[in-house]
């Protein structure tokens, strides 16, 4: 028996050990950014493409205001509520201390600077797909941003979705660099794909998520539950969706639907941002949407 217990014990040490380097947090080789020049202006458009103020701007807040990026916006779902943090300039309160490799931990692999991993509310899982140019350019943006000194509120997160190291398993299983959308795609498609499936991270959103928060790739762009619990957002998908290519190019500019109808929620703050994109941009969102493949099942079944 007690040859039997070393052997079970010694086999939960490996087992242990081997989770444990399985589910470190990953990060970038310094190379990807060696040969990277920074463009602010650049950095720019993936900022309101990727929309970092319409999370990380304070509640509330509006005009000149969205570039204060203190955090404080509140996001509940049933894992908890996360809290938006500090990611301005500042070097103590916010980023401002980062480099580029730091935010390029952050966005590919939800990775902190200490070492930690980042809840996925945070959404690298669509910003895994950056390129190395856009994260140094977005980089260079954000350094040029007023610096905020309000601290960041910790998340309010339970047992047992606080324990960080967990997460580690859940990007095995979840996070996943690489298209959806792949086949025979034109330039513009292409274009609208990296806005929609790495900057714009809208899948976050319009694609329903299993128990444990991974995105159903089969359902891509179906629709979903509002993760606050209210109502239910779109589908962006050809059976839902039958707008053309030119009235949905105009909602990302203006807001205003073909029925005269306006953008209300949290599209306000989307438009906000995609309303900044150029006409090509957004021409290109629209003809990447008319490429979604119908998922296999109807939305409304799951």
């Amino acid at each position: 028996m007690r040859r039997l217990f070393i052997f079970a014990a010694a086999i939960a040490v490996l087992v242990g050990l081997f989770g444990l380097v399985l589910t470190r947090p990953k990060r970038v080789d310094q190379t990807l950014l060696d040969s990277v020049t920074p463009d602010p202006e650049r950095g720019e458009v993936v900022f309101y493409a990727a929309g970092c103020a319409s999370c990380h701007s304070t509640p509330n807040a509006a005009g000149e205001e969205m570039l204060e990026l203190a955090g404080g916006r509140r996001f509940e779902t049933e894992f908890g509520t996360f809290i938006a943090p500090n990611i301005s300039s500042d070097p103590v309160a916010g980023i401002g201390s980062w480099s580029a490799l730091d935010l390029a931990n952050a966005l590919f692999h939800g990775t902190g600077p200490e070492g930690q991993h980042y809840f996925p509310a945070f959404p690298y899982t669509s910003y895994s797909n950056m390129t190395a140019e856009d994260v140094a350019s977005l980089h260079a943006f954000l350094a040029t941003l007023p610096a905020v000194a309000t601290e960041s509120f910790p998340h309010e997160v339970g047992f047992p979705f606080n324990i960080r190291r967990g997460l580690g398993g859940w990007k095995l299983l979840y996070l996943e660099p690489g298209w959806v959308v792949e086949g025979d795609l034109t330039g513009q498609q292409i274009q609208g794909r990296y806005l929609v499936e790495a900057l714009g991270h809208c899948a976050e959103c319009h694609t329903p998520r299993n128990g444990l928060g991974g995105l159903k790739r089969d359902l891509w762009l179906a629709g979903a539950p509002n993760p606050g619990g209210k109502g239910r957002i779109p589908g962006l998908t050809a059976d839902q969706l039958d707008w053309s290519e030119a009235d949905i190019a105009e909602y990302l500019k203006s807001g205003f639907t073909p029925d005269y109808d306006s953008a209300g929620g949290e599209m306000v703050e989307v438009i906000e941002n995609t309303s900044r994109l150029s006409d090509n941009e957004r021409f290109a969102i629209a003809a990447y949407l008319k490429a979604v493949p119908v998922p296999p099942i109807e939305p409304s079944s799951e």
